[in-house]
């Protein structure tokens, strides 16, 4: 068995050497780059939406609290560990991990670690409560009792504030 590193720069020819080929009473099927891919619903959901409780603020005093994070790749839980400051700080692992799921706060779409960095504790500590909950239960659902009646219920983390429809 031959081995070969793949780059997107060489990946479509090893596709097109690697295809099975097809009979010749059946016409070959359109190559996928000639027309746009639908994308198919698999009823598996990669995205959740959130809301900070406290906001980002960022240099013009504009506060961000609405985001969206991805679920995590087996390369966002590895790459952080070669970080030159994860190496050098343990706990900036979660920094790293962060900026590299979230996809969107506010208006800013370039989520970095430096955005990550400047966001309160209380905020960042729902990120990482959040990203446990839709990596490892697939759900941002939590089980919570009320302090007054001590009766049990649940709510979504994913949206709004407690109260809020």
């Amino acid at each position: 068995m031959r081995r070969r590193t793949v780059t997107a720069g060489n990946l479509e020819e090893i596709l097109q050497v690697t295809a099975p080929t097809t009979a010749p009473e059946q016409p070959a099927a359109p190559p996928a780059a000639a027309a746009p891919a639908a994308r198919e619903d698999h009823g598996l959901r990669t995205e959740f939406e959130f809301e900070l409780p406290r906001g980002f603020v960022d240099e013009a005093g504009t506060v961000h609290r609405h985001g969206s994070m991805r679920l995590a790749t087996a390369r966002d839980e590895l790459r952080p560990q070669i970080d030159l400051r994860v190496k050098e700080n343990p706990a900036y692992l979660s920094v790293v991990l962060l900026s590299q799921v979230i996809t969107r706060l506010g208006t800013i779409t370039d989520v970095h670690a430096g955005i990550v960095e400047r966001m309160y504790a209380t905020d960042v500590a729902f990120l990482q409560d959040f990203y446990r909950r839709v990596n490892s239960e697939g759900h941002t659902r939590a089980a919570v009792t009320c302090p007054h009646c001590e009766g049990g219920f649940e709510v979504d983390l994913s949206g709004g504030r407690l109260g809020e429809s």
